[in-house]
């Protein structure tokens, strides 16, 4: 087989480009086609994107763990959107499995729309300090989705957390999209997510209940990848 082409790039990465959650995104469906999750786990990403199809304004796309696919993923959605401005197709709509992700940008952040209830279910960790989200040790979680947190600054609505699941391949998240979307519709607030090493998340609740996930995204390498 032909190598396969593969963008990635890192979504969330702080004021400064540092940090963020690595994303792989490939548009070769016909070199792809039926070994999507096979690509996934070779790459090792927590997940990757299979882009369909770019029309209209719109792209079509697929979204893979490791070890799953998703219908709806924050950080494989934001990137995505980015990462098709920057080549020149740039789209105000991805159709994902879950359904329509609206697509906004403001300066160096994209924003995507989505509904809580297209993301996974995750456990709920609060935490009363920082502190105690710091010390957790990703071996602790052996099953699940878990999602730990606790306020940095309640007031403001900013956030720290971190994201185990194993259930998905992932021992721990850099950035998670879908829990942020989620967490916000449970605590019923627009919040600054300060996830993992560094990254920075930053969600709208909407009056419809939706919400407005976004963040930026820079450019890391291009791989070529051989499946066997």
């Amino acid at each position: 087989m032909a190598g396969i082409d593969v963008s990635v790039v890192s979504v969330f990465p702080d004021e400064q480009g540092a940090h963020g959650n690595p994303l792989g995104i490939v548009t070769n469906r016909i070199a792809t086609a039926g070994r999507e999750q096979e690509l996934a786990a070779l790459l090792g990403f927590s997940e990757t994107v299979f882009v369909d199809s770019v029309e209209g304004g719109r792209a079509t796309i697929r979204i893979f763990t490791p070890a799953a696919e998703l219908p709806f993923a924050g950080h494989p959605t934001v990137g995505t959107a980015w990462w098709l401005s920057w080549r020149g197709t740039p789209v105000q709509a991805l159709d994902a499995p879950a359904g329509t992700v609206t697509v906004r940008t403001e300066g160096d952040l994209v924003h995507v729309t989505a509904r809580p209830e297209w993301a996974p279910e995750f456990a709920w960790h609060p935490y009363a300090t920082v502190a105690e989200v710091d010390e957790l040790d990703p071996t602790w979680f052996d099953t699940g989705s878990h999602y730990a947190y606790a306020w940095v600054d309640e007031d403001a609505g900013v956030v720290r957390s971190r994201m185990f699941s194993p259930e998905l391949g992932v021992p721990e998240d850099e950035a998670t999209g879908a829990a942020a979307v989620r967490l916000t519709a449970l605590l019923g607030r627009d919040l600054e997510i300060r996830q993992g090493e560094g990254s920075r998340l930053f969600t709208r609740l909407l009056p419809d209940g939706s919400v407005e996930l976004g963040g930026r995204t820079v450019v890391n390498e291009s791989r070529v990848i051989t499946l066997p």
